[in-house]
């Protein structure tokens, strides 16, 4: 009783924290573990019993747990419905990580005789098992809300048609673009062994739907709300809307709205039409893009046309002024395959040469800096890309593409405008390695910087450089956890007076803080640490994992370039996300956060909520020629 009185007078923040760090000692482990042992293909493991795999306190936490729920009393039943323990039959099944252009080596050069599509609902279904069914009313309730994906629209994505030669990286290929696609949450591409001949064969694809239906209504008054929604598989046909509407806002413009319509095509051409219409913010854009979306595709291109009204303000003016101005943007890219002087060796490497150009006509500007202008943009680069596919990365337990590989390339422009010309010039170099066993090691280092002549004056440089690396996936029982490590550091160099300076809140510095935007700088140094750990309850169809995390951030100030003047500004946090890998918003995440110093309220505590990761994956795919942001 009276640590129920000492627990509730306690403020809320205080609550929060007792209660996440509680979750925390409970859930990691007493001593650290070896990483995951990974099998060599096509091999066994015999489970043998081993008494250190589950700790104590794991015991006692999942039996506590499970004998609450098979109470009679209502607490009981309705923790039984909340929870579940058996971990899903997707992660049972595991995945060896595994580089993605090895697997149908022994297929090379047969005919693709025939090409069976199996698509499987969002609930209920399997992708490791076809024969497992939806089992009760909530999954077959939702599978019938849902459109499944057409099989036309999965043939698009393939690399390979009937009565083609097979290229066995083709298949790998497919399989990774499957799984990119907004509308498929997983996808299984293969040869099926059975009906193999010495010269054909016949495939196999299995892909898993995602719930593409989403929305949302938010009350804000009496009269006032927000109305979202989205279809990212329209007719099953992959085709993606979104409609944002608002109403019950201020004057002048007491509504707004905020929608797009996407449209896929043969070949990974993709239409789009976007349209934004708000109180200083009017936006009509057209676009066709198709990228470098696979290891072996020739041509690049795309093209935009968009029409701006907005009111602009100039750092630090507050005064908002009409702008209005017409954008056309168009390049192409091809890539070239490098020839390989090894018979039994195909040269992974490509070389790509693209070229831009981007013309901008101002009809009205409130500022000088803002006038009509045409950029002409070329790079020349050289890329290697790989695949591997593991699990238990930014997702909980569906099947994840890892890129790695390397890039170096070299973008010169050329901006005309009616104030003075100037040359632009950028260099970049990044390499990312992964091994199941060692983790993951993504590095990038980019330098970028206008140049006038004849004077020779370099302005608006900067040197961006990144490191990311995650810790293998750890194992104790049916708990596991990885560690990530982020760097990012921006160093400008001769940036403009009116140039917007960078900031260290949210995404780009410090995760959970405010600061109202009153730290500003022209260089920064940010450090991010997080602890994921997977545990095996979820809640409500939403898996659980136990998230900690140690952020730092150095920024600039008084136009300084090196950003360790001053001491770092921290953040520390525990939390909670809950991932659904079946729908479309898939991730909510729920923090506290204490902030030393520089936090906007004061008190330096935070409660704050998430839907997206904070890490991601880059690939190696060169795209549109463009100057390096700075933000």
């Amino acid at each position: 009783m009276r640590f129920c009185v000492a627990f509730f007078s306690l403020s809320l923040p205080w609550r929060f924290a007792l209660v996440v760090g509680c979750w925390l000692w409970w859930a990691m482990p007493a001593r650290a573990q070896q990483p995951v042992r990974v099998l060599p293909p096509d091999t066994t493991e015999i489970a043998q019993p081993d008494s250190l795999r589950r700790g104590f306190d794991e015991e006692r936490l999942l039996n506590g747990l499970k004998a609450y729920t098979k109470r009679k009393t209502i607490a009981g039943k309705a923790a039984a419905l909340l929870f579940r323990f058996t971990p899903p039959r997707e992660d049972k099944a595991g995945l060896d990580a595994q580089l993605v252009d090895r697997q149908f080596a022994r297929h090379n050069f047969k005919i693709v005789r025939n090409i069976n599509i199996t698509s499987l609902d969002a609930f209920g279904y399997n992708i490791n098992d076809v024969n497992r069914t939806p089992r009760n009313f909530l999954e077959k309730a939702g599978n019938s809300f849902h459109i499944k994906t057409a099989r036309s629209r999965v043939r698009q994505v393939l690399l390979f048609r009937p009565g083609q030669e097979l290229d066995p990286l083709d298949l790998a290929e497919s399989e990774r673009l499957l799984r990119q696609t907004s509308e498929i949450l997983d996808a299984r591409v293969f040869v099926n062994e059975a009906t193999t001949s010495a010269d054909s064969v016949d495939i196999e694809v299995v892909t898993k739907d995602v719930f593409s239906i989403s929305g949302g209504f938010q009350l804000r008054d009496v009269d006032a709300a927000v109305v979202d929604l989205r279809d990212i598989n329209f007719l099953g046909m992959g085709h993606q809307f979104r409609n944002s509407y608002q109403y019950g806002r201020s004057t002048p413009q007491s509504w707004s709205y905020k929608g797009s319509y996407l449209v896929p095509f043969r070949d990974f051409l993709y239409g789009q039409v976007r349209v934004r219409d708000e109180y200083r913010n009017k936006e009509q854009s057209f676009s066709l893009n198709r990228s470098f979306y696979s290891v072996n595709t020739r041509y690049a291109y795309a093209l935009n046309i968009d029409h701006y009204n907005v009111d602009a303000t100039r750092y630090p003016d507050t005064l908002y002024r009409a702008l209005r101005f017409y954008r056309q943007d168009i390049w192409v890219g091809r890539s070239l395959h490098l020839p390989s002087y090894d018979l039994g060796y195909d040269n992974p490497g490509r070389l790509v040469v693209a070229a831009r150009a981007i013309n901008t006509r101002i009809i009205k500007s409130p500022y000088p800096e803002y006038r009509t202008n045409t950029l002409l943009y070329g790079t020349l680069g050289y890329t290697v890309r790989r695949y591997y596919k593991d699990k238990y990365l930014f997702g909980f337990g569906r099947t994840e593409d890892i890129p790695t590989g390397s890039i170096y390339s070299f973008t010169t422009g050329y901006e005309l405008n009616a104030k003075q010309n100037r040359h632009y010039y950028g260099i970049r170099a990044a390499y990312a390695g992964y091994s199941p066993l060692r983790g993951y090691l993504y590095l990038n280092a980019e330098f970028s910087s206008y140049l006038l002549r004849p004077q020779n004056n370099w302005q608006q440089g900067q040197l961006n450089t990144e490191l990311l690396y995650f810790t293998p996936l750890y194992r104790t029982g049916n708990f596991q956890w990885r560690h990530f490590f982020w760097n990012r550091s921006t160093l400008g160099f001769n940036r403009l007076a009116e140039e917007a300076p960078l900031v260290i809140d949210g995404s780009r510095g410090l995760r959970g803080f405010n600061s109202n935007q009153t730290l500003r700088g022209q260089s920064r140094f940010i450090l991010n640490y997080e602890a994921n750990v997977f545990t095996p309850l979820s809640f409500l169809g939403f898996r659980v994992a136990a998230v900690a995390f140690a952020d730092a951030a150095w920024l600039s100030g008084g136009g300084q370039t090196i950003p360790f003047a001053d001491k770092p500004y921290m953040g520390f946090g525990l939390g909670l996300r809950f991932r659904n890998e079946y729908t479309v918003l898939r991730t909510f995440q729920f923090f506290l956060g204490y902030y030393p110093r520089g936090q906007a309220s004061g008190d330096g505590f935070r409660i704050f909520q998430s839907s997206r990761s904070y890490y991601g994956f880059n690939d190696f795919s060169i795209g549109q020629p463009s100057i390096t942001t700075y933000q």
